[in-house]
């Protein structure tokens, strides 16, 4: 596949560096080919900062055909198509969920919806017909540690046009985190995984799809404490049972009859149990209370962001000093190393777990960034 270039949804690398731009950046790098410059004389000054990031640049472009290779009968529309001519809100509507339920907040529809509206709406319906979605148990139980999303919808029997793996990477990435950092055999897994789930923003709004952790998980009690100040005030404290899978469309499916619909581990004759609590503000705040109730068996932080923010770096050393292996996410491997970058400097050594691409990133590409990078949701992961 060719990355194609698109012009009007990225700035000039070089913008507030002299003069002003002269005009959209239509001039890319020779060498990487990531960034583009309005004119020659922006490419120039911004040439002290580029030199050391421009050869790191130009081997994440080399693997641009790896992180648009995905599975689906949908890949290359959401991969390049979108990019180049498509919007997000055009592969949706094609597909009848624009602004669906959980599927309002996959384009730039759901922007627009203020917190309060956010902490009032809930959904917990695909708006797929059943053998499109997970809305009920898998048919066996996992015989082998899942590594695709090819994987994942033969075992869940679940055709490749279906569009659920847009919403089901944030389980699925929980899964695959837990199983890269702490294997399917320490002890207390096979019981009960706590796990301290740091910055949710969008996911607030698809809560449903996390049910999916009773499959991914059988016999097991999750729990996930959300930790982040995108968490309205008036849920914070919340606590959230899922006790069902979120629901298909059709009306007479058994995900509609069952009260509860629970996994269950036929070795071990446990039922699963997935909890998740809602704790506004950042995690170094509102550590020693969360801590009070359960210890955490791994951190996670989704599409973290760690060279953004600044208030990463205390939340960091928080992690440091209690010893709890995390795993954080981020939209592109150059994100990643930015991150890994700060991780090192606050903890003194480089992260254990070195950055990779994560099998189970959304499969659809971010149509706004800052780099000819092809970005998605929990694409590469690294932790400590």
């Amino acid at each position: 596949m060719t990355l194609a270039v698109k012009e009007v949804t990225m700035e000039c690398a070089g913008k507030g560096r002299g003069a002003r731009c002269l005009g959209p950046p239509r001039r890319r790098c020779d060498r990487c080919g990531a960034v583009a410059y309005c004119s020659a004389s922006h490419q120039i000054l911004h040439w002290n900062d580029h030199k050391e990031e421009c050869k790191r640049l130009e081997q994440q472009m080399k693997c641009v055909d790896v992180l648009n290779d995905f599975p689906f009968t949908f890949s290359q529309e959401a991969t390049l198509q979108v990019l180049e001519k498509e919007s997000r809100c055009l592969f949706l509507s094609k597909r009848g969920v624009h602004k669906e339920g959980m599927w309002l907040y996959e384009c730039c529809c759901g922007e627009s919806v203020t917190s309060s509206d956010r902490s009032s709406r809930s959904n917990d319906v695909w708006h797929l017909p059943r053998i499109l979605c997970p809305c009920n148990e898998p048919e066996y139980p996992i015989s082998k540690q899942l590594s695709s999303w090819k994987d994942y919808y033969e075992w869940r029997c679940i055709p490749l046009h279906s569009l659920a793996a847009l919403l089901l990477h944030w389980p699925l990435t929980i899964y695959h985190a837990t199983q890269a950092i702490l294997g399917s055999s320490t002890p207390e897994i096979r019981d009960k995984l706590y796990i301290h789930y740091l910055g949710p923003e969008k996911e607030l709004l698809q809560l449903a799809v996390f049910a999916e952790l009773h499959a991914l998980f059988p016999g097991v009690h999750v729990h996930i404490e959300l930790v982040g100040p995108e968490i309205p005030q008036n849920r914070d404290g919340e606590r959230i049972n899922l006790c069902n899978y979120a629901h298909c469309l059709e009306t007479d499916c058994i995900c509609k009859s069952l009260s509860e619909n629970l996994s269950w581990d036929v070795q071990t004759r446990r039922t699963s149990k997935v909890t998740l609590q809602l704790r506004r503000g950042f995690y170094h705040d509102r550590y020693k209370d969360i801590a009070k109730d359960f210890s955490p068996h791994l951190v996670i932080a989704p599409n973290a962001g760690i060279a953004a923010y600044s208030s990463w770096l205390p939340t960091i050393e928080l992690i440091k000093e209690i010893n709890v292996p995390a795993v954080f996410s981020d939209y592109c491997e150059e994100a990643c190393h930015l991150g890994a970058c700060c991780i090192s400097t606050v903890t003194g050594h480089p992260p254990t777990f070195p950055i990779q691409l994560n099998p189970f990133r959304q499969p659809m590409v971010v149509e706004n960034s800052a780099l000819f990078l092809p970005c998605y949701s929990n694409c590469f992961l690294f932790g400590i």
